[in-house]
């Protein structure tokens, strides 16, 4: 997974001169759960085509150039990167929710998670 790497994709677009914000999420695999329980690793599985109708879907809202999701599967230790997220549009008030949206939707339906102590 390489932030970077996803933001070159998105600046040689044709229509980047439309993007005005690129917005980015890198969740990580934290030492604890949402309780406080420890954690060593998590064994994640993703939903790769619920995961593209929730882009697909996303990408329909006003101002969105671009989405791109990269999610890490598998057994993924503490630290290890587990789901990167680049949102690019025009303004912050159309970027922001779609991030919050799109990242809230693909936890919710396009991956699944089963946490160790």
């Amino acid at each position: 997974m390489d932030l970077n790497a996803l933001i070159d994709r998105i600046k040689q677009r044709e229509d980047y001169h439309r993007v005005g914000m690129i917005l980015c999420h890198n969740g990580v695999v934290r030492g604890t759960s949402r309780d406080g329980s420890p954690v060593s690793a998590v064994d994640v599985a993703a939903d790769r085509e619920t995961i593209q109708g929730i882009v697909d879907e996303q990408k329909k809202r006003p101002g969105i150039v671009e989405i791109l999701v990269e999610v890490n599967e598998g057994r993924l230790e503490v630290g290890d990167d587990l789901l990167t997220i680049v949102v690019a549009g025009d303004i912050r008030e159309h970027v922001i929710p779609v991030l919050s949206d799109t990242l809230n939707s693909i936890k919710a339906q396009g991956t699944r998670k089963r946490e160790h102590p």
